[in-house]
């Protein structure tokens, strides 16, 4: 598990490398902030259809062979943007089909990665499992993030891209070598043994179907979804705050940045103590950062809005710990792959339609009525989804015999 979140570690900071350079060059190529915006959403729409697919995949191949496949077809894929680059023939139409091809084999890689590292640990640290990858997501981004100006400053734009490529041949190396840990929920691998299922039998529809018949899920991501939508998109909301509004500039919009990041490893080292997480907790986080939200959205100086991020961060980050758990515990192993290469499908359309809503909002109501409207909606609507449950579980009165006869 040391190595597997080594390897992590840095492969985070050499995608998030890639895209931080990557936005700037096709700033560079097209000048145009919308086909800035086109790049990110053609690399994240395969995942619309095909991440059920990449599930099944996962389900029925070795974990470890998938992978390590995975993690060696992006490296290839970032060499070769990087050679393009280098040689100045990359033009706006070969980086599109680099960045679709890199968002298909994603919908087989974040599953397969996911999975394998839950393989490495017995199963009731899962939770803190997923706690540590959390924490190492972010502190990779902060560290790519600061790599990438340094790297482009001194080396150029196509050192960001070879570095990202050696960091998958990276984690492609260190996959042979990880074993399965005492008591881990292993992968099938095998046919026809007892308690298994064979691998023609593992279909996207077994998949799509326990995931709409299952009301936690269901409810994890109806809490997740309208999270998505109306908040969590800080990167937007609070630009338009602090640089409207607030009359700040870049350089105070970074420092927002730096503490929503500190914030984000925080929570992930909070989220790592979890022992039990449930859909529960997952919507109290969740609406505690909606209130946290509103509140920011009143905010009267900079100083003040600082202070309520962190905690915003926090919350967040937790929240994400305590779903994310859920979602890689709560199905069986055999079906494991497919309910996350659903939760694929799903969570692309809050990531494509999210934006677009929150700027609507943000256009009709202001920076700050976005963030007020937003946070209260999440938590309304969270708020209703619990006391409609209870009223659904809640069971029926029970008349006693006296209070029966007094009736009659």
């Amino acid at each position: 598990m040391r190595w597997w979140s080594v390897a992590n570690f840095v492969s985070n900071a050499g995608t998030w490398m890639q895209l931080t350079v990557q936005n700037l060059l096709v700033l560079q190529i097209t000048g145009s902030a919308a086909a800035t915006g086109l790049s990110m959403s053609v690399q994240a729409a395969p995942a619309l259809l095909m991440s059920v697919l990449g599930g099944a995949a996962v389900d029925r191949w070795p974990r470890k062979l998938t992978a390590a496949v995975s993690q060696a077809l992006l490296a290839v894929i970032a060499f070769t943007t990087a050679t393009l680059v280098a040689l100045d023939r990359l033009d706006m139409t070969s980086l599109m089909v680099l960045a679709a091809v890199t968002g298909m084999i994603a919908t087989v890689d974040n599953p397969a990665c996911a999975l394998l590292g839950n393989d490495l640990v017995p199963a009731e640290d899962v939770p803190s499992a997923i706690g540590v990858g959390a924490l190492v997501f972010n502190a990779g981004r902060l560290a790519g993030a600061a790599l990438a100006g340094v790297t482009v400053g001194f080396l150029g734009t196509a050192a960001a891209y070879f570095a990202n490529g050696f960091s998958f041949l990276f984690v492609t190396a260190v996959i042979p070598f990880l074993r399965p840990a005492a008591g881990a929920v292993r992968h099938v691998v095998e046919k026809g043994g007892k308690g298994e299922r064979p691998r023609n039998a593992m279909t996207v529809r077994e998949g799509i179907a326990f995931f709409a018949r299952r009301p936690r899920l269901l409810a994890l991501a109806g809490v997740t979804g309208v999270s998505a939508v109306f908040g969590r998109n800080y990167g937007l909301t609070l630009a338009v705050l602090v640089t409207g509004p607030l009359a700040g500039g870049a350089g105070a919009f970074g420092t927002v940045s730096t503490v929503l990041a500190a914030g984000g490893i925080l929570g992930a080292v909070l989220g790592a103590r979890l022992r039990r997480p449930s859909v529960r907790l997952v919507g109290a986080l969740a609406a505690t950062g909606a209130l946290l939200q509103v509140v920011a959205g009143m905010s009267p100086s900079l100083a003040v809005l600082l202070v309520l991020v962190l905690p915003m961060a926090v919350v967040e980050s937790v929240s994400d710990t305590a779903g994310t758990s859920v979602l890689q515990t709560d199905p069986p192993a055999h079906l494991r792959g497919r309910v996350l290469g659903v939760w694929g499908s799903v969570g692309t359309v809050w990531s494509l339609g999210g934006p677009p809503a929150l700027g609507l909002l943000m256009e009709l109501a202001g920076p700050r009525g976005a963030l007020i409207t937003g946070g209260l909606i999440i938590a309304g609507s969270i708020a209703a989804g619990h006391l409609l449950h209870t009223h659904r579980t809640r069971p029926p009165a029970v008349l006693r015999p006296e209070a029966l006869e007094t009736a009659a």
